[in-house]
């Protein structure tokens, strides 16, 4: 059984998992999401008032944290697969209320940066790649719809702490709104994943004592270095980067074309929406596709959708029904995030291979923020901006495709007569 061609297992958990792990990791994934991720947009203009910073050097700062997610994400997965999600998440969940009593005492941007540093650190521990891991051990055939539910619950993050933070805010300064959130995510995220994630993890620790090792270590050396991972991961990171970008940039798009600044705001709403929808609509897809059509048909429809978005001006409930569709096609490339590895290669290691795998990814991601702006200028417009992003989305489509076709080729071959 090579690397590229390893069936997925799908043995369904030895014992049935408690109802408490859903339960609390749906809880620490809306907690985690709204303090880590949406929090900071919130207050970043209380912040550049109080502190004379700059916006680029505050959004700066937290694209570094991204960036520091990427690569400690890949160390977390290792971690993960040898100690399992109870011993990570609790001290990622640690390590975060740090990061953010850090951000809010920073005196100066240096500070402030390495604050967000040490939060990249933290997501990587308590964000959906270790969620993901969990699910995928724990949950066996189940695993699916258990992502789904979470990634609906992680989806809920900015509608509960956007609102939360702008009515502290109301309230406090920045630096008070970040004191109060550090121990909401304290008080929350470290005694349910110290307490509820204690199911055995599977294969770590023997009768006889010794550790055996899930995936060894020389299969996952293959499996990274095989050309479906290599395209997969380029193809992922490429799609990540378009979507993000997209979604950052939509409402300039439509502000830009004369809509109005609040019915802009609704259409964004309306693609958040929309990724609801296509996490609920994943399931049944993944029952009834083979992962690189789904994988190819996922992408092409948010290439689509994103053209669309970009020469679409009218009217209003044409551009609603598009960023709908594109809602829901980001929606489903987060679950097919989650289970590319498993699908491919079964869950064995899967803590390790989706850390290497994702890390492209959430580097294209913490680099769309400034990148998406010179990409909006060296186009010459936002409308010639999303045309790239869906030709780029289009790509990873076209990459994940053209790297199957030579080895469905050569199996053909292999399986033909002999002469």
């Amino acid at each position: 059984m090579t690397a590229r061609t390893a069936p997925p297992e799908t043995t369904e958990p030895r014992t049935p998992v408690p109802r408490r792990v859903l339960i609390a990791l749906c809880a620490t994934q809306i907690t985690s999401w709204g303090i880590l991720f949406y929090t900071l947009p919130v207050l970043l203009g209380d912040i550049r008032a109080d502190t004379g910073w700059s916006t680029a050097g505050i959004m700066g700062a937290f694209s570094t944290g991204l960036a520091v997610s990427a690569l400690a994400g890949i160390g977390a997965g290792h971690l993960l697969d040898r100690y399992g999600p109870r011993i990570v998440m609790t001290a990622g969940s640690v390590i975060a209320t740090g990061a953010v009593l850090a951000i809010a005492v920073a005196p100066d941007l240096w500070w402030f940066t390495a604050a967000w540093m040490l939060s990249g650190a933290a997501q990587a521990g308590v964000l959906y790649k270790p969620a993901f891991a969990a699910i995928t051990a724990w949950y066996g055939s189940d695993r699916v719809k258990a992502l789904t539910i979470v990634t609906l619950a992680g989806g809920l993050a900015s509608t509960v702490y956007a609102p939360l933070t702008a009515t502290l805010a109301d309230h406090l300064d920045w630096r008070g709104v970040y004191l109060v959130l550090a121990a909401v995510l304290a008080a929350s995220t470290i005694p349910l994943h110290a307490i509820a994630l204690s199911p055995p993890w599977p294969g770590t620790r023997p009768a006889d004592g010794r550790r055996q090792i899930d995936a060894p270590a020389l299969r996952r050396k293959q499996i990274v270095l095989s050309p479906t991972f290599i395209a997969l991961a380029a193809a992922m990171a490429l799609a990540a980067f378009a979507m993000s970008a997209s979604n950052l940039y939509l409402v300039p798009l439509l502000t830009g074309r004369g809509m109005d600044t609040t019915t802009a705001a609704w259409a964004l709403g309306i693609c958040g929406a929309g990724q609801l929808l296509g996490r609920i609509a994943y399931a049944p897809i993944a029952n009834r596709t083979r992962p690189t059509v789904r994988t190819v048909a996922i992408l092409a429809v948010a290439a689509a959708t994103t053209f669309a978005v970009a020469i679409t001006a009218g009217p209003f409930a044409l551009v609603f029904a598009t960023v709908i569709v594109l809602g829901a096609a980001r929606g489903a490339f987060t679950l097919l995030d989650a289970t590319a590895v498993t699908d491919r290669w079964g869950p064995a290691g899967y803590g390790t291979l989706h850390g290497i795998l994702s890390a492209p990814a959430t580097i294209a991601i913490a680099l769309s923020p400034w990148a998406g702006a010179h990409l909006a200028a060296f186009t010459g417009g936002y409308p010639q901006m999303f045309a790239a992003l869906a030709a780029m989305t289009a790509s990873a489509a076209g990459i994940v495709l053209v790297e199957r076709l030579p080895r469905r080729a050569r199996n053909r071959h292999r399986s033909g007569p002999r002469g």
